[in-house]
């Protein structure tokens, strides 16, 4: 296993500008889902991955389920997701997860994972059972898949595309320039073939990228251009946030003017839909990406 690396601080620690600032969780929507997910022992990368906007979401009904336990074999260097030695496949999890979906009335239900190095399959399987177990208790419910890479194992791939989700996302994280630094085991050009081989296979391919760890304009325009060329329909931008002080630096607080810059710049470059600003994460308003696109089905 690999250690998280210990990235040096910076020398002035900025201060988190207002327009990153979020109220805290409550209301009886947020305390509903919150039973629920303790209720059914549930991982959500709300909470692993002490997302922003956890409060707006679960206030909404909402949650992104995150399957496969939660402790990831990857380190990446951005990530506050545990990194280790992940316990055993648990296999009644599909039947949990598709559970909670139904009693909360989920419309659209976006599932993610750790990464499971760790095992033959890299955790599809898992997926696959969790997509069919879902389908079979609220089929009227839509479906968005944020995926791991499979480490280049294309049929774990092509399992869990074969369930067809209307949505399947996986994540580039930073710029070809940073990945080596941010995303220890993960490969640029992996990614992007991932995302080709989801787009050529007729779905809705989605990927997002964090802002502020360091890239220039160029690193960003650069990364847009090849998210069109292999057939990405959908980009989510939005600013990084430290976990801890062992984590990557925030290099930059990235403006909401330079976001909508940026969403402009990536419609006009041909991608479909841009969702971009400070507090976007990779499920934000997912529900609004299932509009329709020329010859996705």
């Amino acid at each position: 296993m690999i250690d998280l690396p210990v990235v040096p601080a910076v020398t002035e620690i900025k201060r988190k500008p207002d327009w990153l600032r979020v109220k805290l969780p409550v209301g009886k929507e947020y305390a509903q889902v919150r039973s629920l997910v303790d209720t059914h022992k549930l991982h959500t990368i709300c909470e692993s991955g002490n997302c922003p906007n956890m409060g707006e979401c679960w206030g909404a009904g909402t949650a992104t389920f995150m399957i496969l336990g939660n402790i990831c074999t990857r380190s990446c260097s951005f990530c506050a997701v545990a990194t280790g030695r992940p316990l055993a496949v648990d296999f009644d999890e599909p039947n949990r997860v598709a559970n909670s979906v139904k009693l909360m009335g989920v419309k659209h239900c976006v599932i993610t994972s750790v990464d499971r190095d760790d095992i033959k399959d890299g955790g599809s399987i898992i997926w696959a059972e969790t997509l069919k177990a879902i389908r079979k208790e609220s089929p009227i419910t839509t479906l968005e898949t944020l995926i791991p890479d499979f480490r280049g194992i294309w049929d774990n791939l092509y399992r869990v595309l074969d369930e067809r989700p209307e949505v399947v996302s996986h994540n580039m994280e930073t710029v070809k320039r940073l990945t080596r630094q941010v995303r220890i085991q993960a490969k640029y050009d992996r990614s992007l073939e991932a995302l080709k081989r989801i787009s050529e296979f007729g779905l809705r391919t989605k990927t997002g990228i964090m802002l502020g760890l360091g890239e220039t304009e160029e690193d960003i325009f650069e990364a847009m251009d090849d998210l069109v060329a292999n057939g990405v329909h959908i980009l989510t931008l939005g600013q990084y946030l430290q976990p801890t002080k062992n984590h990557h630096p925030v290099v930059d607080w990235i403006h909401p003017d330079k976001f909508a810059m940026y969403k402009e710049v990536g419609m006009a470059k041909g991608l479909k839909y841009v969702e971009s600003g400070p507090l976007v994460r990779s499920s934000y308003h997912a529900e609004k990406h299932l509009f329709p696109i020329e010859g996705v089905y």
